[in-house]
């Protein structure tokens, strides 16, 4: 039976939402397949393993068992993240799932150490993971590639402190207001504000600055929140286009998570089939420029005017939540969460397998 070693926690922002993805991911996953082992990663770095009995894992479950075992049979709970020893992570699984959503999970750090250590993983690989997680340098990619996005500006959290004024004044000739002002590497709308005046924004500036030293600020349109989902490899799907109707002023992180569903997900979206073949192709462009793997979530943003479609970010680890958009776009076109988990962990294997048989 093949061990799976789902990873989830970690050090980012978004350590609660991890745990809340990974609580359904370990739930629907075909236990007569597959063996689990937990591994949970503190907000402090550590990490903690159990695989006994599935239990509840949101709100630090996992934390607590995993230090009760620990602290009662360390022989066997024992964890090496490194090294060779019959303890290390390279000996107690087959396969690594990350479901670490923002820094130290999606952004190629853990996906590096899967590399040194040889143990094939679902998702993307270490570039298209530190590519997608700074949305600066994914922007860049999608320019080159023509890809449509609004205008924006990145501004470095060291630049803010020396010249703030002339980077506000700037910043308010050339996009205007309000704008959007958000950090380069986090995700599940962490650390985003909406500024509609230089007071504001540099209230914005200096909050996203908590979560990464690179801002990223655009301009505001009116807009309709549109997502899709991609699957594969060399030759990758995609799903169906869903749209996000946000309970807040726009889709924050508490409407993402905590709003207990009041968020609306309208699975097809009221779109055009001109408008919904337009966002799948420039969803697969996009996947394949970023040169993702395995599965990936790529929000898009339609003008509520114009109809103009444009694409905002690739999400390499999407929530995977009862209300994440992700799995239910999949379960639209006909592939259950269980099913897709599956596909998940057959596409890492044959990556995999092609990077070290070519």
């Amino acid at each position: 039976m093949t061990t799976i070693g789902v990873l989830f926690g970690g050090r980012s922002g978004e350590h609660e939402v991890s745990l809340m993805s990974a609580a359904s991911v370990i739930k629907a996953i075909d236990k007569t397949k597959y063996k689990i082992v937990m591994i949970g990663i503190t907000k402090q770095g550590k990490w903690l393993k159990y695989d006994g009995p599935f239990c509840r894992i949101e709100d630090g479950g996992w934390q607590k068992i995993a230090e009760t075992a620990l602290e009662n049979d360390p022989q066997n709970y024992g964890f090496t993240v490194l090294g060779t020893g019959k303890d290390s992570l390279k000996e107690q699984i087959d396969f690594a799932l990350p479901i670490l959503h923002g820094p130290y999970g999606e952004d190629g750090t853990v996906q590096g150490l899967f590399e040194m250590l040889n143990i094939p993983y679902g998702g993307c690989g270490v570039a298209a993971s530190s590519v997608c997680m700074d949305k600066g340098l994914a922007k860049a990619i999608f320019a080159k590639e023509g890809l449509p996005q609004v205008c924006y500006r990145i501004v470095c959290s060291e630049e803010l402190k020396e010249e703030k004024n002339n980077i506000i004044q700037k910043l308010s000739d050339e996009l205007g207001f309000p704008v959007f002002v958000k950090p380069a590497n986090m995700g599940s709308s962490v650390g985003i504000g909406k500024a509609k005046d230089k007071k504001e924004l540099e209230q914005a500036l200096f909050n996203a600055a908590k979560y990464d030293r690179r801002i990223i600020v655009e301009e505001y349109i009116e807009c309709r929140e549109i997502e899709t989902g991609v699957l594969g490899n060399h030759n990758p799907e995609v799903a169906a286009v869903g749209e996000i109707i946000p309970s807040a002023e726009f889709y924050d992180y508490r409407a993402k998570y905590f709003d207990g569903g009041k968020s609306k997900l309208c699975i097809p979206a009221d779109i055009t089939k001109e408008q919904t073949e337009t966002i799948q192709e420039i969803a697969k462009k996009a996947y394949r420029a970023t040169d993702c793997c395995g599965f990936a979530r790529v929000d898009f943003f339609i003008n509520k005017k114009t109809g103009k479609i444009y694409l905002n970010e690739i999400n390499t680890i999407p929530g995977f939540t009862k209300y994440s958009m992700f799995p239910l776009l999949w379960e639209a076109v006909g592939v259950p969460y269980s099913t897709l988990i599956e596909r998940i962990i057959t596409l890492g294997y044959e990556r995999h397998y092609v990077k070290n048989h070519w």
